[in-house]
């Protein structure tokens, strides 16, 4: 198999995003590389516009990500009615009071995030990796619950993994998870998107290029994953060549990994996040091509479990 990058046509493919009966395309943007990073915001509007103008159709963000809440609704608030637009909160937010996952700091976060993404309403809302604790006490999600009674958001879910994930996709408040799913990160897909499935939730899967886990020099903002991530790839002992691909694998690998992301049941959008407009164009024809083939699956999956058979953690979803 090659990659065959062209000019990019609008993508046609939509999923329904779970019992939120939203339609979604199965490429989404992310948008912490954004705030981490400190884009500028030409550079914001171009790719988002980009991307938008494709058919993705998906922008999932966080209070938490420095700048990229204003950033996207500088870029796109005139376009909101073209996409499908995520958000998190939860974490202790400079310039608002009360405690972290208190009810008074989550209200007050919805709000600031409508008044930054340029918006009079929030497509969708989760809780941002909160410990079981916060799940289980309940008035985390109840303040979600309240905001959407008042109109403000439209549906709300938690976004983690392990545990807390599968936890959360039995809660009945719970209408959207994102979870880590990717070549190097597959616990997830054992113990939350069965849950997930059973529930009919909207499943959005985070880092499905594993963070380049292929490349020998690990860099960029999420270094705390790309570490484990690398030492799980070689752990597995694949190469491109192993699922049918040829040619160079650093080429190969971002194939590989998105398709794998989007070939699994129940994950309606793999969100990546970039502040290259020509990653994004890439990004675009991976998707265009679909699904990876179930063979190549099947032999990913076999190689994970095989790999960490027998590890004292199992190899559990990087939160």
């Amino acid at each position: 198999m090659h990659l065959h990058l062209r000019i990019f046509i609008p993508m046609k493919e939509q999923r329904i995003f779970g019992k939120t009966g939203l339609r979604v395309s199965p490429l989404g943007f992310g948008g912490a590389p954004i705030g981490y990073l400190a884009a500028e915001q030409q550079q914001v509007t171009r790719i988002l516009n980009l991307l938008l103008d494709a058919g993705v159709n998906v922008i999932d963000t966080a209070e938490c990500y420095p700048g990229s809440e204003p950033l996207i609704g500088q870029a796109v608030g005139h376009r909101r009615k073209e996409f499908v637009l995520v958000t998190k909160c939860g974490h202790q937010a400079e310039g608002l009071s009360g405690a972290e996952w208190s009810p008074q700091l989550i209200t007050q976060t919805v709000d600031r995030s409508l008044t930054r993404l340029r918006t009079d309403h929030l497509d969708v809302v989760l809780l941002h990796s909160g410990a079981m604790s916060v799940l289980q006490r309940g008035d985390a999600l109840a303040a979600l619950a309240k905001a959407r009674a008042a109109g403000k958001i439209r549906f709300l879910g938690y976004s983690g993994d392990n545990e807390e994930a599968a936890f959360a996709a039995g809660l009945p408040e719970v209408d959207v998870i994102e979870t880590s799913v990717n070549i190097c990160d597959q616990s997830n897909l054992d113990s939350v998107l069965p849950k997930a499935r059973e529930r009919n939730l909207g499943v959005l899967a985070k880092r499905p290029i594993a963070n380049a886990a292929w490349k020998s020099a690990q860099r960029g903002i999420y270094t705390e994953y790309a570490q484990p991530y690398a030492q799980r790839l070689r752990a597995m002992g694949l190469t491109p060549h192993d699922l049918g691909f040829q040619g160079d694998p650093d080429s190969a690998w971002p194939e590989i990994a998105l398709r794998f992301t989007l070939a699994q049941p129940g994950v309606h959008v793999a969100i990546t996040g970039t502040t290259d407009p020509d990653n994004a164009r890439k990004n675009l024809a991976i998707a265009e091509r679909g699904p990876l083939p179930a063979a190549a699956v099947t032999r990913i999956r076999g190689a994970f479990r095989a790999a960490c058979k027998g590890t004292s953690t199992q190899w559990p979803g990087l939160t």
